[in-house]
């Protein structure tokens, strides 16, 4: 029979750098040790052999290790399908960044233990190590965030038939930080608690390009996503900052307007609209500047950025609601 506290870890991954140290942190946890470990590659293409040295450091865990292909489909699909190789009542959900702590295994199963009959997840606590030396960067900071994120699944312990009931992840969202708020939500509504416990895990800051920020800008179609969904008060019921969306939709229509009107002669009214667009992106640089490191390379990379993330955001939030205008509520993957 099962043990009522037995868990399995899901961890989707496209088998970067950092796979090899949360594999070798979960091993190394003290505690009981889980039943399963579901690895999901969701590498559109899977390399072969990439595998083979994160794996090697399982030790005794690689023999309950099993690998499923995710196909490219984003994170939420890649849960997914994690999930349903699961067979024990919980299911632990890991990023394949989050490197848990030396008695995670431990103080998992107390909290597990500690969950009542109506509580369907218990959250980990997530620590972001930064330097003490310098101010953090926007890329820092934005991973440092991360840690007070209500609900994030870098480390959330679900009980598994909860999962299967409401249909999992919505595979609607092909990007993180949205598709978990949007099944805690689900979950609440439907009469579920979800507490945080005791656990500690931590996401050390991955390296990125200075190109990040603005790859990160699609997520404004999965807030459209969300708004459709939830209603406009999703924000407060997370607990989420609200984006600056209007302000990159309002700098966007400035820089637009300027070169239509240069384009037409109307040389007074262009001047107006470009200063318009110039204090925006002025603004929107400093508040981005202002709090980091303000190395070369950082005010390079921040200036260059705060030009082409409002249009970005812009863009993707209106290609949001026009693809998720009559969006449903979500009714689970359909069947493989």
């Amino acid at each position: 029979m099962t043990a009522p506290t037995a868990y399995t870890v899901v961890i989707p991954t496209l088998v970067r750098d950092t796979l090899a140290d949360c594999l070798g942190a979960l091993a190394a946890a003290k505690g009981p040790k889980p039943a399963g470990i579901v690895l999901v590659d969701d590498r559109p293409e899977p390399e072969p052999g990439a595998l083979e040295h994160p794996l090697s450091v399982l030790g005794d865990l690689r023999a309950r290790t099993v690998v499923r292909h995710g196909g490219g489909r984003g994170p939420a699909a890649a849960r997914n399908t994690g999930v349903r190789a699961v067979g024990s009542p919980w299911t632990v959900l890991l990023d394949d960044g989050v490197q848990v702590g030396p008695h995670w295994g431990e103080q998992l199963t107390e909290d597990l233990a500690d969950a009542t009959p109506d509580t369907a997840g218990v959250q980990g606590v997530l620590a972001v190590p930064l330097s003490d030396r310098r101010r953090p960067t926007d890329w820092e900071r934005t991973t440092a965030g991360l840690a007070r994120a209500r609900w994030i699944t870098a480390d959330m312990a679900y009980r598994t038939e909860v999962l299967r009931r409401v249909g999992g992840f919505d595979e609607r969202f092909r990007h993180t930080f949205r598709e978990d708020t949007d099944l805690a939500l689900r979950l609440l509504d439907a009469g579920w608690r979800i507490r945080q416990g005791r656990r500690t895990s931590r996401l050390p800051v991955r390296p990125a390009d200075r190109w990040v920020s603005l790859r990160a800008q699609c997520g404004h179609a999965d807030d459209a996503l969300m708004r459709r969904l939830h209603g406009p008060g999703w924000r407060h019921r997370a607990l989420t900052p609200r984006e600056r969306i209007r302000s990159h939709v309002a700098t966007t229509a400035a820089g637009l307007a300027a070169g239509t009107l240069a384009a037409t002669g109307r040389r007074r009214a262009a001047t107006a609209a470009a200063l318009g667009w110039a204090v925006g992106t002025g603004e929107y640089a400093w508040t981005r500047i202002a709090p980091g490191p303000r190395t070369r390379d950082e005010v390079t990379t921040l200036l260059a950025t705060s030009v082409l993330i409002p249009p970005a955001a812009t863009w993707h939030h209106l290609t949001g609601i026009w693809r998720h205008r009559h969006s449903a509520p979500w009714q689970g993957p359909a069947p493989p």
